[in-house]
């Protein structure tokens, strides 16, 4: 199918994909992201004749412009996304952001993969490789710190290509393994980091980034899940060798570094098939039926009273939350990317919630705050891995169903209109999580 517009194609939570993104949020491109069906299913839509056709790799990200102008690589994509700002300003800036861009691909990316697939269970585990990968992390850490000793950035007093880059190729090492010890030595490029996933054009993109605990070991379960099924010998009467011969050509190799953007897919892509919901009881309440009444008619007639005849305070619980930095808001449309970032995020949680976040407020003077229903009487981000990336960022607050407060948020929030008492700014827009 085709996107209209200009189109950064790549599966989700893509590093790559993240530098395109982030150097879009600063110049200001607009850019949409098709990283699920039916714009995007990786493993087909990538190896489709009319997407080879403008890519000829057959790998992500790929970029197409709204005049058909398209572009593979990651970095190409980025700098063609950026303004003149971000990539560098002068010849002298430009060649240093380029350095940065290179040294992230040649230096970091290297050891880190080496260092961290087999923590993602997506590489067989090797203790020399991963000693090596280590030493050389260290070295890279140490030049960073180095240059950063006297720089707040990595080339100029603002944030350009090459922080972009760096920070990106940097993400799974802090995210899995350079736990505190590891990194103690290297103060300045953890401060650099932090600085820059803290900028609001980061945070759209990455939501919150959170800082290696303890250092991530070998993922063995995951390796054994990955590896192709184990040949069962064939009963002789079975059209004996031919049939053999053919479960062999089925096997699939164990990749190697080279493939491991198909590696990182196929593990973004794995269902994790446990329901974190599985221990509740049913419920006769059913979400879904109310987001199709929410979606279809109105909200004041017939939604919110369908709401209230049906919700089952048992099996469910209603949460008001608020954004925890208005400070940090600034732009508007900045503001709305954080909570669609959020929302994107939070994919799998849709069947078991729904919410309404709204932002009030203008250019640096607004506030996000929102009405959330989960399946459950806990806040339900606790419950997955994967939702945590997010909810910390706000403050949180039960509210009793029960109370004349909790049936007026409730319709306020859903109705995108009211008072909106306890704000104390206009309604600027809203987004809904359903």
């Amino acid at each position: 199918p085709h996107v209209s517009g200009r189109t950064l194609y790549t599966y989700p939570e893509n590093w790559r994909a993240f530098k395109a993104q982030i150097a879009a949020q600063y110049s200001g491109a607009k850019l949409k992201v098709a990283s699920s069906a039916p714009a995007f299913t990786f493993g087909q839509t990538n190896r489709a004749p009319a997407f080879l056709n403008n890519f000829p790799l057959g790998k992500v990200p790929a970029f197409q412009g709204d005049d058909g102008f398209c572009l593979f690589e990651s970095n190409a994509i980025a700098h063609y996304l950026s303004s003149d700002a971000l990539r560098g300003g002068s010849p002298q800036s430009s060649a240093q952001v380029l350095q940065w861009v290179s040294f992230a691909d040649s230096e970091i990316i290297p050891p880190a993969s080496a260092w961290v697939f087999p923590t993602l269970g997506i590489m067989q585990y090797n203790k020399q490789a991963t000693e090596q990968a280590k030493e050389e992390v260290k070295r890279v850490l140490a030049v960073l710190n180095q240059h950063l000793n006297t720089h707040t950035f990595l080339v100029g007093e603002r944030v350009s290509l090459a922080d972009i880059t760096v920070v990106c190729s940097l993400l799974w090492l802090y995210k899995q393994v350079l736990e505190p010890a590891f990194r103690q030595p290297y103060p300045n490029v953890t401060r650099w980091f932090v600085t820059c996933i803290n900028q609001p054009q980061f945070k759209a993109v990455l939501g919150e980034v959170r800082l290696c605990e303890k250092m991530a070991q070998f993922d063995a379960k995951t390796f054994a899940e990955m590896q192709p099924k184990k040949e069962v010998p064939q009963k002789k009467e079975k059209g004996g060798k031919k049939e053999k011969e053919k479960k062999k050509e089925e096997k699939k190799p164990a990749p190697d570094v080279e493939e491991m953007d198909e590696c990182e897919a196929a593990l973004a892509a794995e269902p994790k098939t446990k329901d974190p919901f599985a221990h509740l009881p049913k419920s006769a309440f059913v979400l879904d039926e109310f987001k199709r009444k929410y979606s279809n008619e109105d909200t004041m007639s017939v939604a919110l009273p369908y709401f209230w005849e049906h919700f089952d305070r048992e099996g469910f619980s209603i949460w008001y939350a608020e954004y925890r930095f208005p400070k940090e808001l600034t732009q508007t449309f900045m503001s709305c990317n954080l909570i669609t970032g959020m929302f994107q995020r939070l994919d799998k949680l849709r069947k078991n919630a729904f919410a309404s976040v709204l932002l009030f407020g203008t250019n640096n003077d607004s506030i996000i705050s929102g009405v959330w229903v989960f399946r459950g009487q806990d806040l339900a981000f606790t419950l997955s891995d994967d939702w945590q990336i997010d909810y910390e960022s706000y403050a949180w607050r039960k509210l009793d169903v029960d109370s004349e407060e909790c049936k007026t948020m409730v319709k306020e929030y859903f109705a995108w209109e009211g008072e909106f008492k306890h704000v104390g700014k206009a309604f600027n827009q809203g987004k809904v999580f359903k």
